[in-house]
């Protein structure tokens, strides 16, 4: 995978096109649902609300990197490692639904790093997955976030996205 794409020149040409589309018009493809690495299930559907558990940067099981941000995993990594999370919480809630397009809106996404002492910025990092889901879902892509630095994070990982989505 390269760099997370650029919401300046995508954001136009895919908001209007179903989520699935927009993703194959980035170039993207989204993973097998990650199994659980913990006591925990992958989704919960409370009423209109699917909550996504945290998502860690792995794929075809494979950690993209390990250790902190920016010593040891530079932003640029961060950040696709923030891209693959993105992408593994949207393969598992296509399983949970069924299909991406039952997805209303994004409401919130928590955004984990794990920094450096003197590190700030997590919100960089974070926004290669916010830039991505407006990327997919247009205006309802926009959505409220935190992120934070964080000491260390499960596996060692860089980076760790829990998500919130409004589905039908």
């Amino acid at each position: 995978m390269s760099t997370p794409p650029d919401p300046t020149t995508a954001a136009q040409s895919t908001a209007l096109a179903s989520p699935e589309a927009a993703l194959a018009a980035l170039g993207l493809t989204l993973p097998a649902p990650a199994a659980p690495v913990a006591a925990y299930i992958p989704t919960r559907r409370s009423g209109n609300l699917l909550y996504v558990s945290g998502q860690i940067p792995i794929r075809d099981g494979v950690l993209l990197a390990t250790g902190t941000v920016p010593s040891q995993v530079d932003l640029q990594s961060a950040r696709l490692c923030a891209l693959q999370c993105t992408l593994n919480a949207l393969a598992a809630a296509r399983a949970a639904l069924g299909s991406l397009d039952r997805i209303r809106q994004v409401v919130r996404i928590g955004c984990f790093v794990a920094s450096d002492p003197g590190f700030g910025d997590q919100p960089k990092v974070a926004n290669a997955a916010s830039e991505l889901l407006q990327q997919v879902f247009g205006e309802a892509g926009r959505h409220a976030r935190a992120s934070v630095g964080s000491s260390a994070l499960p596996l060692n990982v860089p980076v760790e996205i829990e998500f919130l989505f409004e589905v039908e």
